[in-house]
């Protein structure tokens, strides 16, 4: 797993525990700057966050189980630790405080963050909630998360149509009800921080995440349900630069739009199927406009790739 946070990328190997941290501005250059290895004490589907303060927030576990997420300073010192996080998967940065980074990472029994040097627990109905899907935004302290209440769904797949805005300054979270399912690959945020939600009835629902309103509804795919293989192709999404692409598999689409208006501005007929997406500029700075007014001729404009969140757990997702 790869973890983009401040300066510094993290990679994560779930087959050793190995933790590799990364200069992604030397890569930029061509070179590969290894800033630090280590390792967490057993092999686990797990993740590390680099944190701005030079310490990492890590997982810890077993290929059994995993509860625990503890944070180390500078010098590998633990300074906080909570085991409280069953089945500990997907995280993502919110908006920080005066104290430094503030963190959200999903469990099964209600989401856990750390923020001020602390882990807080953020309280739930009934004993399972399971947010592992979630996206997160720099300015922003709501993330943006999958909510998930079967421990044990028919057929294992669980189709949610409620997601969760997960407020990092009150421990928190508001369900809304979007009244069509969605998937991993459903959820992303917008430029200044709307939360954005591809749902099955082929819409893609813009909300604001301080009040959960729906701004904007746009139709950009045909009606859809969750494979029954997580691996194969569905409709997806990735956000950059003010305009969400959607890629819609079965007719073969990818459609352009502006986030801030909830206009259609491009569409796209591909010649293969997509499986993937994924936005990059090819360039270190970024600073491209693709929206409409740029001025770009058609087939001619760069994008912005941003991560937050942990996209995915395998078939367990």
């Amino acid at each position: 797993h790869v973890v983009p946070h401040g300066d510094r990328t993290a990679l994560f190997a779930d087959g050793t525990g190995a933790i590799t941290l990364i200069d992604p501005a030397a890569m930029g250059e061509g070179e590969l700057d290894l800033l630090e290895e280590t390792a967490t004490e057993d092999p686990h589907h797990g993740v590390a966050v680099p944190l701005e303060d030079g310490g990492l927030l890590t997982t810890q576990g077993t290929e059994d189980s995993r509860s625990t997420v503890q944070v180390l300073d500078a010098d590998g010192e633990v300074t906080a630790q909570t085991d409280d996080c069953p089945g500990v998967h997907g995280e993502a940065a919110a908006q920080p405080t005066e104290s430094g980074d503030v963190i959200s990472l999903g469990c099964e029994n209600g989401s856990v963050i750390y923020r001020d040097g602390e882990f807080h627990k953020v309280a739930i109905e009934g004993d399972y909630q399971r947010s592992g899907n979630q996206k997160g935004h720099e300015d922003s302290p709501i993330v943006l998360a999958d909510h998930k209440v079967e421990a044990d769904p028919a057929g294992g797949i669980e189709r949610p149509t409620e997601i969760a805005l997960i407020d990092t300054r009150s421990d928190s979270q508001q369900i809304v009800d979007l009244g069509s399912e969605y998937w991993f690959r459903s959820l992303d945020r917008g430029p200044e921080g709307e939360a954005l939600v591809l749902t099955a009835d082929g819409e893609l629902n813009i909300l604001d995440p301080e009040t959960g309103e729906i701004l904007h509804e746009v139709a950009v795919a045909e009606e859809w349900t969750e494979p029954d293989n997580w691996q194969e192709p569905g409709p997806m999404m990735s956000v950059a630069d003010g305009t969400a692409f959607v890629v819609d598999p079965a007719a073969q689409t990818l459609t352009m739009v502006d986030v801030a208006s909830g206009e259609i501005y491009r569409e796209l007929e591909l010649l293969v199927v997509p499986h993937e997406i994924q936005v990059t500029t090819g360039t270190a700075s970024g600073e491209y406009e693709i929206a409409p007014g740029s001025g770009e001729s058609e087939g001619e404009h760069d994008d912005e790739g941003e991560h937050s969140g942990h996209d995915h757990e395998g078939h367990d997702h």
